[in-house]
């Protein structure tokens, strides 16, 4: 491509880029897949990503044959494309007299993106969480992060690469307590939170602090009841492939269309638990004694909504269904309550481990001698950057603009939570 920019735009362009990773360093928290960008144009920027599999174990007794089980290998879809972003500014004839307000948009165009970036990692971490943690009170010590390693762990979610993301405030809560509660200057811990605000690590989890965090209105449905009798077909049953029309096709297993007495007041992103539906542990498929908690996705009718994740009880002991089963029926009814998680409006506080996310970048194709200078170059953390510089002979103004397009997935949202303050 063609790439005559002076010098000095150049190192602007250069300077940015070491910082862009600063500003996103959300991302190396999260898994990158990178498209083919031939193969992502000719599939319409969809790929199907594998979700990690459950193989069952068995008693073996000798002389006994073993059952050999099916093996179910869902994916689910994930885009390069879900956005395309651009920041663009016009400089004039006086204005390109000085260099430094170059350097300073490049600046401002770095800070927008990294922005943009780590807002749309935040919207689909907190639009797509399950596992909910609601905290009765403001957000104040270590209980509270001790309660989403708990519900993480109890569920059989790998310890490892686990990260929660805080509301600006709920993270001042948790800075405050740790600088009064331990009273011990000099200890590095203490003299962070008391001098800098940083709370660090906390039960498992690295924690950020976050100058932007999506909220979630107060649930308006009352007296909601589901039947969750088996007759009800209310147990899923997880397929990876279909047969349509001759063609084989993948299957999103994520969601979950599924009845209730009345879907009025009931509102996307609702938090949600249903008597008697208790979340099994993700390998012994045993009871945790504890809800299973469900995120309303969308509201189809007035008595049926989508639900994510599942309902997998494994009622019909097929391979696929004990091998993603994720909840135990303690008790069924044709009347179950539903109870709201989210009382009152909040901020959402995602938590999740590595592998839930994918981010996956895109290209942004420009053609070689089109009049345009174009200087492009990817980021430590694999996101493409590209500057595009021209000149306007009608109106005497050199215009830029910095593109950089990207998808964010959520590929395992029962290993993403939500923690809720005052609830």
């Amino acid at each position: 491509m063609a790439n005559n920019f002076p010098k000095a735009i150049t190192v602007a362009f250069e300077n940015m880029l070491v910082a862009f990773d600063g500003a996103i360093d959300i991302v190396e928290h999260i898994e990158t897949y990178r498209m083919d960008p031939v193969l992502a144009e000719r599939s319409n920027n969809t790929f199907w990503r594998p979700v990690p599999g459950i193989a069952r174990v068995q008693d073996v007794v000798i002389g006994v044959p073993i059952t050999f089980q099916t093996m179910n290998q869902l994916s689910v879809p994930t885009s390069c494309d879900g956005y395309f972003k651009t920041a663009s500014w016009t400089m004039n004839a006086n204005e390109l007299n000085d260099p430094v307000q170059q350097e300073r948009e490049m600046q401002s165009a770095r800070d927008s993106l990294a922005s943009a970036i780590h807002q749309s990692i935040i919207d689909v971490a907190s639009s797509n969480a399950t596992v909910v943690v609601p905290i009765p009170a403001a957000s104040g010590n270590y209980d509270d992060v001790a309660a989403c390693d708990t519900i993480f762990t109890e569920q059989g979610i790998p310890m490892a690469d686990r990260h929660l993301a805080l509301s600006t405030r709920d993270y001042s809560g948790l800075a405050s307590d740790l600088a009064v509660a331990s009273r011990s200057f000099g200890n590095a811990k203490t003299d962070m939170a008391y001098e800098r605000g940083v709370v660090g690590p906390v039960s498992g989890f690295t924690t950020f602090k976050l100058n932007y965090a999506k909220r979630i209105a107060a649930a308006a449905g009352v007296g909601v009841t589901m039947n969750t009798t088996l007759a009800a077909n209310v147990n899923y049953v997880p397929v990876a492939t279909i047969l349509t029309s001759g063609q084989r096709l993948n299957v999103d297993n994520r969601t979950q269309s599924v009845a209730f007495n009345t879907t009025a007041g009931m509102a996307a992103g609702d938090m949600l638990t249903i008597g008697g539906v208790e979340a099994a542990h993700h390998i012994t498929k045993t009871t945790t004694g504890r809800p299973k908690t469900f995120r309303v996705i969308s509201i189809t009718n007035g008595t049926v909504a989508v639900i994510s994740p599942p309902i997998i009880s494994g009622g019909g002991a097929t391979d696929a269904e004990l091998q993603y089963k994720n909840v135990v029926l303690a008790s069924t009814g044709a009347a179950a309550a539903v109870t709201f998680l989210n009382v009152n409006a909040s901020h959402i506080n995602p938590f999740w481990t590595r592998g839930a996310i994918e981010i996956c970048p895109g290209r942004v194709a420009v053609p070689d001698s089109a009049g345009a200078d174009v200087m492009r170059a990817t980021t430590r953390s694999g996101i493409d950057i590209v500057l595009i510089r021209q000149y306007s002979l009608q109106k005497g103004e050199t215009q830029y603009r910095c593109d950089s397009k990207w998808g964010v997935n959520a590929v395992d949202p029962e290993k993403i939570g939500a923690l809720l303050f005052n609830q």
